[in-house]
């Protein structure tokens, strides 16, 4: 059902100078539920116009006409009146705090960080695979006393891979899966690694992302139970997480074990059958398909096509037997999109949906 709307519901953006932050800005614009009221970033650019504190990075968009003249405001509630939601894109090193000060103020957070994606009791969401982990959300609001409350998006790596795996955990049974990544350099945000290191280069490791790939897999496809909180998907995850020399798109190549065999006609059909509730509502931000399987034996490629679904469709191919585990496949989704902005921006609309908000 798509949600009839009287009124636009005024959000904010914290962090909103750097690049997720600005992909938060262009993705706003014109949204049908939401209105950009607010952009809040380091103090010393108090009061300033967004346009003379930021350099747009986007290549395919320019800065929007209606946030230019904005005064970015200090990422404080008190700073952002009548906001009810709030993106956030700020870095991890003060992004929880300040995140906490927003949920105690009655604001709903949204965000992008690290911080509070393995709490007890906060949802760390991709509407297509758990859309029903955010019933934690009273328990996390009766916890801490908050009248607003958090829910996180998933590391932009783990995004493409649990979204490609749910529709086989639920039709086959996962017990077991390898992954490596081939990550944009835009995962490290901007100015990203040296062009001197990532120049005809292949980097062997992203700081805590394999860490991060595993643990937040786990908890994805597990279960929300009232009164015990997350049980994590009883599935052994190894990952290698490698940076590469493009821009944006994450690829991975998974091997994964199924507890039941199946035909590669049977996985395909699991892939391009899976309409989740949350696809079903129409949402704004929601791509026709969520999942897309290519038959090109070469087939995605991170340039022709992580812009699918507008970034926020995973795209998948390769599907072949594997010699050790059960089948191996490519997934590829938009980093700062699908795995950053968008996803968090979705993960909003989805509360609306359900009356969250």
């Amino acid at each position: 059902m798509e949600m009839e709307r009287h009124a636009k519901i005024p959000v904010g953006v914290l962090g909103a100078t750097g690049m997720v932050g600005q992909r938060f800005i262009q993705l706003l614009e014109n949204h049908p539920w939401f209105e950009l009221v607010a952009l809040a970033a380091s103090e010393r650019h108090q009061g300033r116009p967004y346009n003379e504190v930021t350099s747009w990075r986007l290549t395919e968009s320019e800065l929007p006409a209606s946030v230019a003249a904005l005064p970015v405001v200090a990422c404080r509630p008190e700073a952002l009146p009548g906001v009810k939601i709030v993106f956030s894109a700020l870095p991890g090193d003060i992004a929880g705090e300040i995140e906490i000060e927003f949920a105690r103020a009655g604001v709903a957070v949204f965000s992008n960080a690290k911080n509070h994606r393995m709490a007890a009791d906060v949802p760390l969401l991709i509407p297509e695979v758990n859309a029903d982990h955010i019933a934690a959300i009273t328990q996390q609001q009766k916890q801490h006393g908050w009248s607003g409350f958090i829910i996180t998006n998933a590391n932009c790596a783990t995004t493409p891979l649990v979204m490609a795996l749910k529709p086989l955990q639920q039709a086959f049974g996962v017990n077991k899966m390898l992954v490596t990544t081939l990550q944009a350099i835009s995962g490290a945000g901007y100015p990203g690694v040296p062009s001197y290191d990532i120049l005809d280069n292949a980097i062997p490791y992203i700081g805590g992302e394999e860490e991060k790939v595993e643990i937040e897999t786990r908890k994805m496809l597990g279960e929300w139970q009232e009164g015990h909180g997350f049980v994590d998907a009883p599935i052994a995850v190894s990952a290698h997480c490698n940076r590469i020399a493009t821009r944006e798109g994450h690829l991975a190549c998974v091997s994964v074990g199924f507890e039941r065999d199946a035909t590669p006609e049977e996985v395909i059909a699991a892939w391009e059958q899976y309409i989740p509730a949350s696809q079903q509502a129409q949402l704004p931000s929601a791509p026709e398909y969520a999942l897309r399987y290519r038959t090109e034996h070469d087939r995605p490629q991170t340039l022709r096509d992580r812009d699918t679904g507008h970034g926020m469709t995973t795209t998948i191919g390769r599907l072949r037997r594997c010699p050790i585990l059960s089948y191996k496949f490519v997934a590829l989704a938009h980093n700062t999109i699908r795995g950053a902005a968008g996803g968090s921006i979705l993960n909003a609309e989805w509360c609306v949906h359900k009356g969250l908000l």
